[in-house]
């Protein structure tokens, strides 16, 4: 049985919003007989978008995480309501928008906050991933169409190729230590959840380009990357724990260490020297 999946980009995310003013766009106001009751106008919407920045200086990166319903698999909703939110054959899960009035309850039982209550309606309210466009033949929800750097991709596949296709392309979904197992696959989600190690490496006063650079911890090499036109290097996706960071090159030779934490930690610069 093939079911919807979603596939979002992290580092295509720019914080454009407009998969968030589509979802408002669609169902603000709007009534689907089946699927949901007029969402309002105000407040947030069931897509919205997260910030997370790490780093300092110029080395500071500001990344976005589009966030909305994870239609799991395994979805404590549809166990917390049985016949009041379902979850179709194609996966999609669906609060059915006369059988969840008053269940304010729903609001809490989503550990991924993706359920907003609807004060005007009395009802619980998610993204139903435009279910009522694929039912009259759409493609894709109209969050993907509106994207307009192609940071979400709807598959509609069998559970053994998604999760051939996570593993082969390092897709990730939030917060899997849940058990609900999630149909929202994210690709470069360490920009969220992992921190980085980054510098600089200046040489004779001058910033020193294409110099190889080593991460270690406990003597055991772990990556190696090359400074770029400013002199720049970043080590991403780390967990915590002790590093070393060194350079061996013609020009000189720079060492630092240093305890990562949940924050990223920029070095600065590293002077080489002979």
């Amino acid at each position: 049985m093939t079911k919807w999946n979603l596939i979002i980009d992290v580092a295509e995310c720019h914080n454009c919003n407009n998969c968030v003013v589509a979802a408002k766009d669609e169902l603000a106001g709007n009534r689907f007989a089946g699927y949901s009751a007029p969402h309002p106008a105000q407040g947030r919407g069931v897509i919205w978008i997260e910030r997370r920045v790490r780093g300092s200086a110029h080395h500071v990166d500001a990344a976005y995480l589009p966030r909305l319903c994870n239609h799991c698999a395994d979805a404590p909703c549809v166990r917390a309501a049985p016949g009041a939110v379902r979850q179709r054959e194609d996966g999609i899960v669906v609060f059915d928008p006369d059988k969840c009035r008053g269940r304010r309850d729903l609001v809490d039982v989503c550990p991924y906050g993706a359920v907003v209550w609807n004060d005007a309606e009395q009802l619980p309210q998610t993204w139903f991933f435009d279910a009522h466009l694929l039912d009259a033949g759409w493609h894709a929800p109209r969050c993907v169409s509106v994207c307009p750097t192609g940071a979400i991709e709807a598959v509609k596949t069998d559970d053994a190729t998604m999760s051939e296709r996570a593993a082969r392309e390092g897709l990730r979904t939030l917060a899997p230590e849940r058990g609900t197992r999630p149909r929202v696959h994210y690709r470069n989600l360490q920009r969220i959840d992992h921190a980085f190690v980054g510098g600089s490496v200046v040489a004779a006063g001058e910033c020193a380009h294409d110099v190889e650079v080593r991460l270690e911890q406990a003597g055991r090499p772990l990556a190696t990357t090359r400074t770029d036109t400013f002199g720049d290097f970043r080590f991403d996706g780390l967990q915590p724990g002790h590093y070393s960071v060194r350079i061996d090159d013609p020009a000189g030779s720079a060492e630092s260490t240093l305890e990562l934490g949940s924050e990223s930690v920029v070095l600065g610069d590293l002077h080489l020297r002979t």
